[in-house]
Formats: C-alpha cells, structure tokens, sequence
C-alpha cells in the first residue's frame, strides 16, 4: 500500500523547515503572511510552533556546555566519517 501525502502535509513539511527563520524574524514579508495564513487554518501547524517555540526557550535558559575534549572530538569525528563513506554498507 502506498502513501502519498496531500497537498496539506506537503505545505506543513516546507512550513516545518521554515520555523526557525519565521521564529526570528528571517524571512521576506510574502513568505512570513503565507505561513501566517497557513497557522490561521492548520491546528497541528500551530501546536508544532508552539510546541518549538517552547523548546527554544528552554534551550536558550540551559546553561553553556564544557568544550568537548580534543580526543573524544577526534574520536567522534573518525567514527562519523567512516558511515558517510560513499558505498560503504553497514552490517549492523
């Protein structure tokens, strides 16, 4: 059975990519009153917006992380281009 998504979710998809630049005020004025007509009619759309709105706050009250140690930051870094190699399959 195949799924295909309406026009309604395709627009909540672009909407969601777009929050963080709507949130701050990044966006042209056409693009900032499209997704404002879109919340106007979209309750799910709303929720997420606020739901993120919520997180951002609560990210930005967080206190600032210690540096990540060089080794761990070398060791990470190695583990994370070894599965973006192109054709590498993983066997997990």
């Amino acid at each position: 059975m195949s799924e295909h998504p309406d026009s309604s979710d395709l627009e909540c998809r672009q909407i969601a990519e777009l929050l963080t630049d709507y949130v701050e005020g990044r966006l042209p004025q056409a693009t900032k009153e499209l997704i404002d007509w879109h919340m106007d009619g979209c309750a799910p759309c709303v929720a997420f917006l606020n739901t993120f709105r919520s997180t951002l706050k609560a990210v930005r009250q967080l206190p600032d992380p210690p540096p990540v140690p060089s080794e761990l930051r070398h060791r990470l870094l190695a583990v994370l281009r070894s599965r973006s190699t192109p054709g590498r399959r993983d066997h997990s």
